[in-house]
């Protein structure tokens, strides 16, 4: 993996978005690349989404580039065969007999929360845990969600120390204060709870902050105290080397829209403000296994402890 010392050679398991539901519209198809592999993206007549391997088996011609769909099936650009969103072969125009090896491996596929995710395993292995639906997506209560996406030279598990690194936020970020973060793990989900002081145009405040990581690839990050915020993070490998983050925010209404304009903006600047500053440290660390810690650092072994369940090696 792209950090020193890093202790895992492959990628982690669980459910990692690959793109968008609004950007993958009906009768579409869109090629991306995770895992250290091409993947294919398809919506047919009926608006399920499919993700399957993007080579035909056939010659190995691209799926991706130059093929098209035709009634729910994708055809090869190279000989036409056919396949479905099960990745079997559905037809060949010029042969008697499909041969049984004619199939291209079929991702197990969740939309939800505006995202199509994959769940990927290194040894193939079917779902172990399924991800939530928020609640708040979609409400009329809350904004319309704004997207910035970050691709980095770094893995998931390594991203997410941050998010228990209680010191780097003072002295990485220039907040006033470090929050107290507690953890707790729950099978597949770690939950964080952060508490910091913030100053307000009222003065200095209490803000609450309650993270929930549903495996290394799906997270949902509430802000209670000033104003309630919602940010649902998904971040995925996109090779050995590289990791895409994707974060969608949304603000309370507060029943000015200038407002809740504002809030968001000053949200979105701030977390664009202290990715710029990560980067640079996440693409130019090393990984110590262990590392001399003391008692102001936060829960970051127990992180660490959380995310080893997903790695297989």
């Amino acid at each position: 993996m792209a950090t020193p010392g890093f202790p895992y050679q492959s990628f982690p398991k669980g459910w990692f978005s690959v793109c968008d539901s609004d950007d993958l519209g009906t009768d579409e198809l869109k090629t991306v690349h995770y895992f250290g592999r091409d993947l294919i993206l398809f919506r047919g007549a009926t608006g399920e989404p499919h993700v399957l391997d993007a080579h035909c088996p056939h010659l190995g011609a691209h799926l991706g580039h130059g093929g098209t769909l035709v009634e729910n099936t994708v055809r090869c650009p190279f000989h036409a065969w056919r396949f479905d969103g099960s990745g079997r072969c559905v037809e060949v125009p010029y042969a008697t007999k499909i041969p049984p090896r004619a199939a291209l491996r079929s991702w197990e596929v969740f939309e939800g929360n505006g995202m199509i995710m994959v769940w990927y395993h290194p040894e193939g292995k079917p779902p172990e845990f399924q991800i939530p639906l928020i609640p708040e997506w979609g409400s009329d209560e809350w904004s319309e969600p704004q997207r910035r996406e970050f691709k980095v030279r770094s893995n998931p598990m390594e991203m997410a120390e941050n998010t228990v690194d209680d010191a780097h936020f003072k002295y990485v970020h220039g907040t006033n204060t470090m929050p107290e973060s507690t953890s707790e793990i729950d099978n597949h989900i770690l939950r964080v709870t952060s508490i910091s002081k913030v100053d307000t145009p009222r003065g200095e405040q209490q803000s609450r902050i309650e993270i929930a990581s549903h495996g290394l690839g799906f997270g949902c990050t509430r802000f209670t105290g000033v104003i309630e915020t919602l940010v649902i993070i998904s971040g995925a490998a996109i090779d050995e080397d590289h990791s895409v983050t994707t974060l969608r925010f949304m603000v309370k209404k507060l029943g000015n829209a200038d407002a809740e304009r504002g809030v968001g903006k000053a949200f979105i600047h701030e977390i664009d403000r202290q990715f710029s500053q990560d980067t640079p440290i996440w693409e130019n660390k090393i990984h110590l296994q262990r590392p001399v810690l003391c008692d102001g650092d936060g829960p970051i072994m127990q992180l660490r402890k959380w995310a080893k369940q997903f790695y297989l090696n």
